[in-house]
């Protein structure tokens, strides 16, 4: 029988939805399966109503383009983002969407592209990419990506950095900080995908959805060799 409901919400799925970052919410959706629970995906799309009841939420990169689409909505259910993340909803934001967790985005053109200030950052255009093979200590263990980005993020004195970074540019290529962290929320610059190769990571947020909706989490145990093979393999990437 199931353990309960995890509601996953998958948030502008057509928009900001490369590098494969698709793989977080199936990784989701599947973990959450094998430790018993029921996962149910829900999507938001901009100008659509804001699901209620979530659980989860995930959302992905994109381009500049992107980021433009989906400015108006995200400002329009901000507060709503503000509230779930006070609640201690896990949130999962890569690249793009991390972005505009902070409080703007600033384009090579000098356009400047407002977010939701969940963390305590600004990102600025850099004059080049940085690009190439991550790996990250965090308090959940070391995270292993890729980072494709030209954005540059700087945190705020006092704003909690995701991890810190053992091989890449991480957020600014300056700092050796990657990502940021606001209670549940988590953003990060690392595609890959970056879940499915770090399991212990995926697990702590359905933790921590299952703790926030259950009160306890029973987890299963799983077999994550072949999650280990990449994790190394990937470790031992040239950068």
């Amino acid at each position: 029988m199931s353990k309960g409901t995890l509601r996953v919400l998958h948030l502008y799925p057509r928009e900001m939805n490369i590098y494969g970052d698709w793989g977080n919410v199936l990784t989701i959706i599947r973990r959450a399966e094998w430790h018993g629970y029921t996962a149910e995906l829900v999507q938001h799309h901009p100008g659509k109503p804001f699901p209620s009841d979530i659980d989860i939420v995930i959302g992905g990169g994109g381009q500049d383009s992107g980021q433009g689409v989906v400015k108006d909505d995200l400002l329009t259910i901000g507060s709503k983002l503000h509230k779930l993340a006070d609640d201690d909803v896990p949130m999962l934001m890569i690249c793009g969407l991390y972005q505009l967790f902070g409080r703007f985005f600033k384009t090579a053109s000098g356009d400047e592209i407002p977010g939701i200030g969940i963390f305590k950052t600004e990102t600025h255009a850099g004059p080049t990419r940085l690009i190439g093979n991550v790996v990250t200590k965090t308090p959940f263990g070391e995270l292993v990506g890729y980072e494709n980005h030209s954005g540059l993020t700087m945190l705020d004195d006092g704003q909690p950095a995701l991890g810190s970074i053992v091989k890449g540019a991480g957020n600014n290529g300056q700092d050796r900080t990657e990502g940021a962290i606001y209670r549940c929320v988590f953003g990060s610059y690392l595609h890959g995908s970056l879940l499915p190769k770090n399991p212990a990571f995926a697990d702590a947020l359905i933790e921590a959805a299952a703790h926030r909706k259950f009160g306890s989490f029973e987890p299963a145990i799983i077999d994550d060799r072949f999650a280990d093979l990449a994790r190394g393999i990937a470790k031992k990437r040239p950068r």
